[in-house]
């Protein structure tokens, strides 16, 4: 059954790909960005609603309260796909860092490039910096949060991966908070593997860390601690659920 619910999942994710990729380029060219923004968001609705209906995976989310009003930056665990799609609903407008090979996807690279997201060259370590620190103030600048994860690439569940400090200092050098996204998505959807499996998705945000006169490596080590710490409390069997938890 979990083999045929995720073979369903993947034709009806099909079907949507080319629906949106194909409107938003003949409609959303020439439109205004939050028109190319708002419409997108759609297709991520649309996957999570789908992913929810097609495998029966929900998700329940604490600490949304906190995001603060202005632009941040969102430091988040990288397990599975699922993050993908969910981050740029939690706070908008935001633009995601991500490999430049991405944009040359047909179809959804096409598409991805109508919300101006970070590309960077990963292959360029050196230029990658740059990148992040150049075209992140820029997005800042002009009300956009970014959201980016520290790990680099998806960590199997239950495993832990080097933090940069990209995101940490590109905060810093903006000035904007940081909010740390934990979340146990890979427990549901692991990444690089077929099958999904049917439960809820815990994710928690952190309040605001401050930027004002910290350094990029004691950022970023609270935030690894804060992520690690509450994903390790998910799987403790004395678990409660958090009672202002957003179930979805």
């Amino acid at each position: 059954m979990t083999a045929l619910r995720t073979l369903l999942f993947y034709l009806g994710y099909l079907g949507l790909v080319l629906w949106f990729s194909v409107t938003a380029l003949l409609l959303l060219s020439l439109a205004p960005y939050r028109w190319r923004y708002g419409y997108l968001m759609w297709w991520n609705r649309a996957v999570l609603g789908w992913l929810r209906l097609s495998c029966g995976i929900r998700y329940r989310v604490s600490g949304r309260e906190q995001l603060p009003e202005g632009a941040c930056v969102l430091l988040a665990k990288h397990q599975s796909p699922w993050e993908t799609f969910y981050l740029q609903l939690l706070k908008t407008p935001s633009v995601p860092v991500l490999k430049r090979e991405l944009l040359r996807i047909p179809g959804f690279g096409w598409t991805i490039r109508q919300i101006h997201p970070i590309a960077i060259d990963r292959g360029n370590p050196r230029q990658a910096l740059r990148q992040i620190r150049q075209q992140g103030l820029d997005r800042l600048g002009r009300g956009c949060s970014v959201y980016l994860f520290p790990e680099g690439t998806r960590i199997p569940y239950g495993q832990r991966g080097n933090y940069a400090r990209s995101g940490a200092q590109l905060a810093i050098d903006a000035g904007v908070p940081v909010v740390a996204v934990a979340h146990n998505a890979g427990k549901y959807w692991p990444a690089r593997r077929f099958l999904k499996y049917p439960g809820t998705i815990d994710v928690a945000l952190s309040p605001p860390l401050a930027t004002a006169g910290r350094d990029s490596r004691s950022l970023i080590a609270e935030v690894e601690e804060w992520i690690e710490s509450r994903i390790e409390s998910w799987e403790r069997p004395s678990q409660t659920e958090p009672s202002s938890a957003d179930h979805r």
